[in-house]
């Protein structure tokens, strides 16, 4: 397991070692050399000597602080919700269309009235972000609930375990890779519905930085922004998926790959 996991480490930095040499040809003599485009060297240089001011800091704890707040609270109701709607089949078939209505609709679409009624404030991005997530979660909680072994559901019945007792030791146990799941696809959906909320609602973060280079002409930070924002993409969906393998060790599956 430790061979393939370093060799797939090294694949994934050739992979982003070759992605920034054709951004710099591009924006050097590629077609792009014309184009505002700044140059991955100049992107990168840009992002490094942004990392000691303190205004950059403040925009990325402002951006995490309204992520974080927005999926826990979607967790919170969302696991709630689809154990409640799960653990009974007739709300599970009532609310399917409502839900599977309102799961793609984005955050975007509701953004103008949210500015309206709590303006450019975190609370609007923490609003977003739980709107954007609290639906998957939901929906993917109700389906591990509904799929639940009913084997197992009478052994434990016959056992003489309580609803509550079985809801606790049967029914969210295998109902918990379908939530590990879909909190882990929402960790970094979080993080991009933040940043839409400051480019787009005027709140507070990374967003009205990105948006304020913008106005400016400044190509490197604009860009270096984009670097910086894909950086912390790529650590929330590390820390995300190994949140899930923490939670689900026990899951045959994650058994399977610790013994490869």
């Amino acid at each position: 397991m430790r061979t393939s996991s370093v060799a797939g480490s090294l694949v994934g930095a050739l992979g982003v070692v070759c992605g920034l040499g054709a951004w710099q040809l591009a924006a050097t003599v590629g077609p792009l050399s014309s184009s505002p485009l700044p140059t991955a060297t100049e992107a990168i240089g840009e992002a490094v000597s942004m990392l000691g001011t303190a205004q950059l800091w403040e925009a990325i704890g402002a951006t995490l602080a309204m992520a974080l707040l927005g999926l826990v609270l979607a967790v919170a109701v969302g696991v709630l919700l689809g154990v409640a709607i799960g653990t009974s089949p007739l709300a599970l078939h009532a609310t399917r269309v409502p839900l599977e209505f309102l799961k793609p609709i984005p955050p975007i679409v509701i953004l103008p009235i949210v500015v309206l009624v709590l303006g450019p404030t975190s609370g609007m991005g923490v609003f977003l972000v739980f709107f954007g997530c609290v639906t998957a979660i939901a929906v993917q909680s109700a389906a591990g609930v509904f799929d639940t072994d009913p084997v197992a559901r009478a052994t434990a019945r016959s056992y003489g375990m309580g609803s509550a007792e079985i809801l606790g030791r049967v029914v969210l146990p295998s109902a918990l890779p379908y939530i590990g799941t879909a909190v882990r696809v929402a960790a970094p959906t979080s993080l991009v519905v933040a940043v839409v909320a400051g480019l787009l609602g005027g709140g507070p973060g990374l967003g009205q930085s990105l948006l304020l280079s913008q106005i400016s002409g400044n190509q490197p930070q604009l860009f270096a922004y984009v670097v910086i924002l894909g950086v912390l993409g790529l650590i929330i969906q590390g820390l995300s998926q190994q949140g899930e393998r923490m939670l689900l060790h026990w899951h045959p599956q994650y058994r399977k790959q610790d013994h490869r």
